[in-house]
């Protein structure tokens, strides 16, 4: 299980996301510099204990109305290699020392765990105590045959969010831009074969929930 060190961050992760949010294609804010709370998240454990896995929600207050938005990271004791236009920013943490910060869609040990949620193989863990479940964060799947591991060879961000393809034609997508769901079900995105869905605070105090991704899942004939 990985652990949670509660100690300082320079910068925070709020800062580096003030920075990189307004270069995203779905971020929906116009003045191109948001204005960030923490809502929610969970984590992913990574069985080498290597790499941190962090799904953040943030909302930000900068824009016309609040939006909030799903952040993945990975955080890393060195850089990864070959994704260097992947990276938030570097922090300096107070016990773990330097560590580089990704977007997760494009790391794929995230990827691979992400898979592992939706799949049931794993469960989502709190997002700040250490070895702590998190059951308001549920993975299902009702597809046909396994979920393919080959995901990531095309990520691509769009006006909603992030896709990830695989080769057989599945797809993975990851819904940036968060929208309460009455039932959390996966029906307003059409015939999803798996999704995840979990919980956020509203800025008005209540608990929002909805879906933070959906699989459609091609199976091999």
């Amino acid at each position: 299980m990985a652990v949670i060190h509660h100690t300082v961050l320079e910068p925070t992760k709020l800062e580096l996301l003030t920075h990189w949010l307004p270069t995203r294609p779905w971020y929906r804010g116009d003045s191109g510099e948001p204005k960030l709370a923490k809502a929610g998240g969970f984590r992913l454990d990574d069985p080498n204990g290597e790499v941190g896995i962090e799904f953040i929600v943030v909302t930000d207050a900068g824009g016309p109305r609040p939006t909030d938005y799903l952040v993945p990271l990975t955080y890393r004791g060195a850089p990864l290699e070959g994704a260097e236009h992947a990276l938030v920013g570097t922090m300096e943490h107070g016990v773990l020392g330097r560590r580089w910060a990704y977007d997760a869609c494009q790391d794929p040990v995230a990827v691979t765990q992400l898979l592992a949620l939706i799949a049931g193989r794993v469960g989502a863990q709190d997002q700040n105590t250490s070895d702590t479940p998190d059951h308001e964060v549920l993975g299902s799947y009702t597809g046909e045959g396994p979920i393919p591991g080959d995901f990531g060879a095309t990520v691509s961000d769009d006006r909603a969010g992030t896709e990830l393809s695989a080769p057989s034609g599945s797809l993975l997508r990851l819904l940036r831009v968060l929208r309460p769901v009455p039932d959390g079900s996966s029906s307003s995105v059409g015939e999803a074969s798996g999704s995840v869905v979990g919980s956020w605070q509203l800025p008005d105090g209540t608990r929002a929930r909805g879906l933070f991704a959906v699989l459609h899942h091609n199976p091999q004939p």
